[in-house]
């Protein structure tokens, strides 16, 4: 358990970020989890028109900490791909 001042408040500066962190990881699973269910609909246009949303999200969740640049990079691709083999 905290003693020090100092470590009291960093234990409330954590819970903060955890709280954010979670809410920002969350809102991109969601722009996500639309895609995949496009995708699995076979919809291309609704697939595309979720994609374009989701990608600024996950760009963002880079810039904020709460995923890897290169992991969001290989999600966009693989999504990206599977929504061109959607009209083949």
């Amino acid at each position: 358990m905290a003693n020090t001042t100092s470590a009291k408040k960093m234990v409330r500066k954590i819970a903060r970020r955890t709280a954010v962190n979670k809410s920002r990881r969350s809102r991109v699973r969601s722009f996500l989890r639309k895609v995949e269910e496009a995708i699995a609909s076979g919809d291309k246009s609704a697939a595309e028109t979720a994609f374009k949303a989701a990608q600024p999200e996950m760009h963002r969740a880079v810039t904020k900490g709460i995923f890897h640049q290169k992991t969001v990079s290989r999600k966009l691709s693989r999504l990206s791909s599977r929504i061109k083999a959607i009209a083949a």
